[in-house]
């Protein structure tokens, strides 16, 4: 396994976190170049723009982008914020799929919330009057794509789908749930489920267990799968995969900048090694790889919690102890890993 993996540790506990997955993936059996560049707010202070053309260049030419956390109150009122890089950055890539597993005891959901439409990329402004309006607009293609991706996940997994709108009030979730529906004639062995997105957030909240697959407009995913991760322990263990057709997907933590502990050494770098694994599985194909070092992250997760997980260990020492499980599965359990294709 050869190619190059770009780097944008960011902001906040983003180089932090970073460190410790790129501790990870020096020990891992792979030939992969390790290119780090500026992004996000740390990308303003060097030239004044959060996602420099360099930069960009660099992502579009690489198999995959590991992004630490972008943003913070030091850059909040200005020209412009990191966030606005972390936006372009997706629609240039075109990375239209965000996958968000929720994985803890009994749950094991995959939130596929699409990425590059709806609310958050729409027209917005200030009329003058003084209303302020931010646009919510979808394309039939933009929806056929994303319920595709996520009906084929189901197809993997356990065959149940839950398409999740607002179809009682909102044209937008009408074209969804129309479109989604006549997808599913291409899928007749997937359960298709439909759900308002307010009385499904009762569900996620109380039966999670219950659910497969989740697929969803940018706005309602965002909420729908922050629930997720709630439930599934925190934010500190949340990792997510933002997949196009082609070209290199981002693999990024959920979790945020955090500035009120960054340089603190508490932050827990979980869902950064996870977001590794997720690039392992589906930039390059190693999904042994990608199982072991998320075994390995729950072992360390057992011996070193961090704060947030009840416990006292740095974000150094469940490095550590990430590290210290991937060596015994080098020298013992997992042998074949050099030579084994997923």
């Amino acid at each position: 396994m050869a190619g190059r993996i770009v780097c944008l540790p960011g902001d906040g506990i983003g180089p932090e976190v970073m460190a410790q997955a790129l501790r990870v993936l020096a020990m891992l059996p792979v030939d992969l170049e390790v290119v780090e560049l500026p992004f996000g707010g740390a990308a303003i202070d060097l030239v004044g723009d959060p996602l420099p053309a360099d930069t960009l260049a660099a992502c579009r030419g690489a198999a995959a982008v590991l992004l630490g956390a972008v943003g913070g109150p030091r850059w909040d009122g200005g020209a412009v914020r990191p966030e606005a890089g972390l936006l372009g950055l997706r629609r240039a890539l075109d990375v239209y799929a965000n996958l968000r597993p929720a994985v803890h005891g009994a749950v094991d959901l995959l939130v596929v919330r699409e990425l590059v439409g709806g609310l958050y990329f729409g027209e917005r402004g200030v009329r003058g009057d003084g209303t302020v309006f931010d646009t919510c607009e979808y394309h039939p293609s933009q929806v056929e794509r994303v319920a595709r991706r996520a009906f084929e996940l189901a197809r993997s997994r356990n065959l149940r789908l839950v398409s999740v709108d607002k179809a009682n009030v909102l044209e937008t979730s009408r074209l969804w749930r129309r479109v989604v529906t006549e997808l599913s004639s291409d899928y007749p062995d997937v359960e298709l489920r439909h759900a308002l997105v307010d009385s499904f957030a009762i569900e996620v909240a109380l039966a999670p267990e219950t659910l497969d697959v989740v697929v969803t407009e940018n706005m309602f995913g965002d909420i729908l799968s922050d629930l997720a991760s709630g439930v599934a322990g925190g934010l500190g263990l949340a990792a997510s995969a933002s997949l196009g057709d082609s070209g290199p997907g981002i693999f990024e933590p959920v979790h945020g900048s955090a500035p009120d502990i960054a340089g603190t050494g508490t932050a827990n770098p979980a869902a950064m090694i996870r977001s590794l694994a997720l690039a392992l599985e589906h930039a390059f194909g190693r999904r042994d790889l990608a199982d072991a070092v998320g075994r390995a992250v729950d072992d360390a997760l057992a011996t070193a919690p961090t704060p947030d997980q009840g416990g006292a260990a740095t974000t150094t020492e469940l490095g550590d102890a990430v590290l210290a499980s991937l060596e015994h599965r080098l020298t013992t359990e997992e042998k074949t890993w050099a030579t084994t294709p997923s």
